[in-house]
């Protein structure tokens, strides 16, 4: 399907492709990929509530938690946690991406879902394969902390049940999202779809304040699936997972992207610039069941600005 989002930044960018992008993305599941899912430990979702806020979530469980049915089928056999939680009890909109950190492999599947019994089933209408960049290699223990994450605190007290609800970011929120070299974007476009997608650099790539968050948008594959979505709808949800404890920070808002040259000039190997203003943040403990290992950095991530460059850049 033509998306004039896409096409208007493909034409700004100077990326000359008939069919490029979600134009020319296939719906079938092809054996590969489907080998591939059944090999995964991790997939981020994304879709929009009923206010139409964005939102992007994990699931996580063993190799075969998430397999291809058939060419156009997918089942997780796991249901999201808040602020997803119970969205999918009617058919909506998707994004998913499927990654494996420690071989830099990722594969993306849009289209609709909606549960039965305890798989989210996921109707493909777009699925394709992303190339390994700024992604940094992890690996998962096997250990199944379940039985008592819920106990575990990540930064701030939690409320009961291991959720903290906010309209802003809190001082340890914002150092989360100061130090983390990996975060996952959601976005949808009214009758295009959902989509996921993965975001990496190194530590400091991201900036934060209590209200907005903002992110250098490096080199990619010229589809801009992710920009495209927000220039027609600029409702995003952000999602930065903590390796370590399973806890996920869950941001939803409003993305403005900034092409302003002298503005990017500034963040080494941005093409441009990224800034969410801040509506609802949602801490999750216990997202991840077991603890992720850190193996190292991709290595074409762009020196990080230091944090006063990028800061001045959003006056």
């Amino acid at each position: 399907m033509f998306h004039p989002g896409e096409r208007a930044l493909q034409e700004q960018a100077g990326v000359d492709r008939a069919g490029w992008g979600s134009a020319g993305v296939g719906t079938d599941i092809p054996l590969v990929a489907a080998q591939f899912l059944t090999q995964q430990r991790l997939v981020v979702i994304a879709a929009a509530d009923d206010t139409g806020a964005v939102w992007a979530t994990a699931l996580s469980g063993p190799p075969g938690f998430t397999r291809a049915r058939d060419e156009h089928t997918i089942l997780v056999n796991r249901l999201p946690k808040p602020p997803l939680e119970g969205l999918f009890d009617h058919e909506r909109d998707i994004g998913m991406i499927a990654i494996e950190p420690a071989r830099r492999r990722r594969m993306r599947i849009n289209g609709l879902a909606h549960v039965d019994g305890t798989n989210l089933v996921v109707n493909t209408n777009q699925v394709y394969a992303n190339c390994p960049k700024y992604i940094q290699t992890r690996t998962p223990h096997d250990v199944d902390r379940s039985s008592s994450v819920d106990s575990v605190v990540h930064v701030d007290p939690v409320s009961a049940g291991g959720i903290n609800m906010s309209n802003t970011l809190s001082d340890a929120q914002q150092r989360w999202v100061n130090t983390a070299d990996t975060f996952f974007v959601g976005t949808r476009a009214d009758q295009l779809g959902a989509d996921a997608s993965h975001r990496g650099g190194n530590p400091g790539f991201t900036v934060a304040s209590a209200s907005r968050i903002t992110w250098p948008e490096y080199v990619g594959n010229g589809m801009f699936m992710t920009l495209g979505n927000l220039l027609l709808n600029p409702r995003s949800g952000l999602l930065f997972l903590d390796w370590q404890t399973g806890a996920a920070l869950h941001v939803t808002g409003h993305a403005h992207i900034d092409d302003s040259p002298s503005r990017s000039a500034a963040v080494p190997g941005a093409e441009r610039l990224v800034d969410l203003t801040v509506d609802r943040v949602v801490q999750v403990e216990g997202v991840l069941p077991q603890p992720w290992t850190f193996g190292e950095y991709f290595r074409h991530n762009p020196r990080v600005a230091q944090p006063t460059e990028l800061a001045r850049t959003r006056q």
